[in-house]
């Protein structure tokens, strides 16, 4: 598109009031501390007067002139909003469905740019960049699940969460991408089949490079058009709530991509990302950072966050690469980064924009979660910032990830020298509101499958798997399984197709499934499997020292139930039988689970249903049960 003249450029009519932007926005926002951005830059069709067109606001600084391109409908210049940095005006005609670009015009060196509009709802299907006038408008029926998700997001509650890559979970008979209305009953069948509360989907805002998987974002406030309109997402997530599922969302403040029509040099200077590459420029991804020590940026940001929440209904955010937003040496060499004021490697400004968000964020929705990806021990990532904390609900524990997936990839004959990557967790378990998660970055990158790294011959991977999905679901912490997972997807995720669905008519990848589905069941119906998630007092060992046959013992307890459930793992294909297991009441107790049944692939070797204690003191306790532990198996015996 030819650039005008400033002579040549149309101006819009000045039938009136041209701003939605007050006083108090343009404080706020030159503050740092404006929250719903989205509700006055940007692009929003209105009313002047009796005129109808769309207001529009853009933020740079640095402009010697802004004006809205749209496309075969002219040039519009905009006005710039004292020493705000804003540029806005009321552009008559200009209607829904528009395509447009700001043309910006530097006072640094004449530098002239066309970018897409950093607070667009929607834009064109990628590779092509433009925005489009897009409003919001949607009538929502999740009305009933608004209205009970506290509880189901809460941190006393069962949470089983299923992530998963829009684009690659299935596709149409041609390999095109399903829409997200498209995808709706499918998912939703899949999942209540499965047994999951929650959903997470990889990041769907706006990304030029679909093999970012949605982590090199461009489009903060648009939903990606790959899939459809921001109403067919909208529709998406209401019919997940009315089918009682919740919704979250990974979102990126981490970094952002490179792209001419996104937010890099917006203005022809530095002005979303820090203007020196020590600070500014991420050197594994090849991305530029956040400034987050300037207000502006932080208000955008912020907005961002909360947008999601409000006019998409979510149930919670994702925080994606946290450890590369706290450490100013994060993957950096010395010499490669800058110090803070205090010779240190904390980033302060991104500490505190972090606490800030997540202030706003539940002073806002006090009925949602924020889940952090923090992949070091920095303290207290899920504690309130009043004693310190960076405020998020939750945090990924990477470290439980790694011990485990070590763990089982070993030959059960080298187990009982690796016996702590199982005990190690209990001593640091309830320091953080933890989320047990197996996901995408384990079956990328030539990583394998979860099915692939187990150990041993066929027969032994599928029980392994088993195994170390009913160690997961009954030991502390939320769950995330990544797509494919529960139903022991063999070959490495690939987001250029879809998944398996063929494996399903497999009896042996059907029995992962129906194992995975019994499992959401036993942790909804019990507890004592999810109400001490996160609170000491819900877990306690029986027996963590049995290294030399590889198996552990140990108690839930919920807040009413303090006999609650027994777990025993045998990490070997070693069947043990006349183990003796120390429990905490007399009595009859009951076989519950038992992962080697045949309805899940196994053996069939068990209990017959129960047992009896006998009064022999075992593990400390005065009651004792004798059983059969199966091979490569784990049981859950209750009371009763």
């Amino acid at each position: 598109m030819a650039t005008p003249s400033t002579a040549t450029l149309p101006r819009p009519s000045t039938v009136g009031p041209a701003s939605l932007l007050t006083s108090d926005d343009l404080y706020w926002f030159n503050e740092g501390t404006h929250a719903r951005l989205y509700e006055k830059l940007g692009a929003h069709p209105g009313e002047v007067e009796g005129t109808a067109g769309t207001f529009f606001a853009v933020w740079a600084p640095n402009a010697r002139q802004v004006s809205v391109e749209a496309y075969g409908q002219g040039s519009y210049a905009l006005r710039s909003r004292g020493t705000s940095g804003i540029w806005e005006n009321f552009v008559p005609g200009l209607a829904a469905g528009a395509l447009y670009k700001y043309r910006i015009i530097s006072n640094v060196g004449g530098y002239q740019v066309e970018k897409a509009d950093p607070f667009a709802f929607h834009g064109e299907v990628p590779p092509k960049t433009a925005s489009l006038i897009h409003p919001l408008d949607y009538e929502w029926r999740d009305q009933d699940w608004m209205a009970v998700r506290r509880a189901r997001n809460a941190i006393d509650a069962p949470i089983s969460i299923y992530e998963m890559h829009l684009g690659s979970w299935r596709r149409r008979p041609d390999g095109a991408f399903m829409t997200y209305r498209e995808l709706a009953q499918p998912l939703i069948e899949h999942l209540q089949r499965a047994g999951f509360t929650h959903v997470e989907f990889l990041p769907l805002m706006e990304h030029p490079f679909y093999g970012s998987w949605g982590y090199q974002t461009t489009s903060y406030f648009a939903p990606t058009a790959r899939y459809g309109t921001p109403q067919d997402l909208m529709y998406l997530v209401d019919e997940l709530h009315q089918a009682g599922i919740g919704v979250i969302l990974d979102w990126v403040p981490s970094h952002f991509p490179t792209d001419g029509h996104g937010l890099a040099f917006f203005d022809g200077t530095h002005l979303y990302e820090h203007a020196d590459p020590r600070q500014g420029f991420h050197p594994d991804w090849k991305s530029f950072i956040f400034n987050y020590g300037r207000s502006e940026v932080r208000s955008f940001l912020m907005s961002s966050a909360i947008f999601w929440l409000d006019k998409y209904h979510v149930d919670g955010l994702r925080v994606d690469a946290i450890a590369s937003m706290l450490y100013l040496d994060y993957s950096r060499k010395p010499g490669e980064w800058i110090p803070n004021e205090h010779g240190g490697n904390e980033n302060l400004n991104a500490i505190a924009f972090l606490r800030q968000m997540n202030q706003q964020i539940y002073k806002a929705y006090p009925d949602v979660q924020t889940i952090a990806e923090e992949s070091t021990s920095w303290p207290m990532v899920s504690r309130p910032t009043y004693v310190g904390g960076l405020g998020f609900g939750m945090k990924w524990d990477m470290g439980w990830m790694h011990d485990t997936l070590h763990y089982m990839a070993k030959d059960p004959v080298y187990r009982k020298f690796e016996h702590k990557a199982l005990t190690f967790r209990a001593m640091y378990a309830y320091s953080e509101n933890f989320v047990l998660a197996l996901s995408h970055d384990e079956v990328v990158y030539g990583k394998g499958s979860i099915w692939n790294k187990m150990a041993g011959d066929e027969w032994q991977k599928f029980a392994n798997m088993r195994l170390l999905y009913g160690y997961m679901y009954t030991v502390p912490g939320k769950k995330t399984l990544f797509m494919g997972d529960e139903f022991a997807e063999r070959k490495e995720w690939n987001h250029e197709g879809q998944l398996d669905w063929g494996l399903l008519g497999v009896e042996k990848n059907q029995a992962i499934l129906n194992w995975l589905a019994d499992l959401n069941r036993l942790y909804h119906q019990e507890p004592a499997l999810y109400e001490f998630d996160t609170q000491p007092g819900g877990f306690e060992w029986i027996d963590c020292c049995d290294s030399e046959h590889s198996v552990i013992n140990y108690l839930r307890r919920g807040k009413s139930d303090p006999t609650g459930v027994v777990v025993v793992c045998n990490f070997t294909p070693v069947p043990r039988h006349n183990y003796h297991l120390g429990v905490p009441a007399g009595g009859y107790w009951r076989e519950i689970v038992n992962s080697d049944a045949p309805y899940y692939g196994g053996s069939g070797m068990g209990n017959m249903g129960g047992a009896e204690t006998v009064p022999i003191a075992v593990h400390g306790r005065p009651h004792s049960l004798t059983v059969t532990l199966p091979p490569l198996a784990m049981l859950v015996w209750k009371h009763g």
